[in-house]
């Protein structure tokens, strides 16, 4: 048995695993009750925001390319999204991720070195839009923070900025070079080589992120419906379960898990997902049912977008890519 398939079977025992522990340690007697009374509309409405989401995410990155001076199309922008997911869930840190969207802009007609840093500047513009919203997150959810007041939240969002703007001047000068050759001057030479690698990757990434402010404002905009539009699918699921839905306060816990998630070991980040789900909203929902939410959303928002992109990487790389390459 190859390597792939080994990694496929343990990777659905590992998702079927993770699932049917945290349904049946959250289910109860009032767990029926409350999912007899389940709104399949809110099912339907799900996938729209899902796919509205998906759609920006194609977008925005179709633009990113043509500011780079390159030219992608939309279908081959979703290929990469999808690729992202399905690379991202069989590899632990969802490292693969970033390999599989370079590989699919590579087929597009993407160099490397341009593609690298394309999608570190994709991954970039998502944490730093997650980073403004974290000051917004508290000051409408005190609970999960008691004793900020307003005053910190506007000198860490002050700081924030300051802090983001800095990276970026700093980045477009020598001195992080000069520090990098003086910090891995001991180190060995391939970890030094991967060192200097990321910095390159890092640097190329502020350099395109300030050279066309207009463009990529708009792109950050893309950014923003895009993720908006996938955390809406928690709030959905939860009206669709009779529940009075706090929307700011939802999406504020969504946009706290998902920033967990970007450092989350685990493929895809499966099991610190559905623990950080239980553990931001069992209080929002009936009793009973916060596990079966949590599958639930993961099913929709990692699960089958992962299905859909196994499909395109067959389709665009052939099986014996899958068999031969992955490891």
């Amino acid at each position: 048995m190859t390597k792939f398939y080994q990694r496929l079977i343990l990777l659905l025992l590992l998702v079927g695993g993770i699932s049917a522990i945290v349904i049946y340690f959250t289910v109860d007697i009032h767990t029926l009750r409350h999912l007899n009374s389940f709104q399949p509309w809110s099912l339907v409405l799900a996938i729209v925001f899902l796919i509205i989401g998906l759609y920006f995410d194609g977008v925005r990155l179709m633009h990113l390319v043509r500011i780079s001076g390159e030219r992608i199309s939309l279908i081959e922008a979703v290929q990469v999204v999808f690729g992202n997911y399905f690379l991202a869930l069989l590899t632990p840190g969802a490292a693969g991720g970033a390999v599989a969207q370079v590989m699919f802009l590579r087929k597009a007609g993407v160099p490397t070195a341009k593609a690298t840093v394309l999608v570190v500047v994709r991954t970039l513009l998502s944490i730093i839009f997650l980073l403004f919203l974290v000051p917004v997150v508290f000051y409408y959810d005190p609970e999960i923070m008691p004793g900020l007041t307003n005053n910190m939240l506007a000198i860490a969002s002050g700081l924030l900025v300051v802090s983001i703007l800095g990276i970026i001047w700093l980045f477009r000068t020598s001195l992080p070079n000069y520090l990098l050759v003086v910090l891995t001057k001991k180190l060995n030479y391939n970890y030094r080589r991967r060192v200097f690698a990321i910095y390159r990757d890092v640097r190329g990434a502020v350099f395109m992120l300030s050279s066309a402010p207009t463009s990529m404002g708009r792109v950050f905009v893309e950014s923003a419906i895009s993720l908006l539009a996938l955390y809406s699918i928690v709030p959905i699921l939860f009206m669709g379960m009779g529940v009075s839905v706090n929307l700011p306060q939802i999406i504020g816990r969504m946009i706290l898990l998902n920033i967990l998630l970007y450092f989350a070991p685990t493929p895809g980040g499966s099991g610190i997902a559905e623990g950080g789900f239980i553990f931001l909203f069992s209080n929002f929902l009936p009793s009973g049912t916060v596990g079966i939410a949590a599958v639930a959303w993961r099913i929709i928002v990692e699960y089958l977008p992962f299905i859909i992109g196994l499909y395109f990487t067959v389709k665009v790389f052939g099986q014996n890519f899958l068999v031969n390459h992955i490891k």
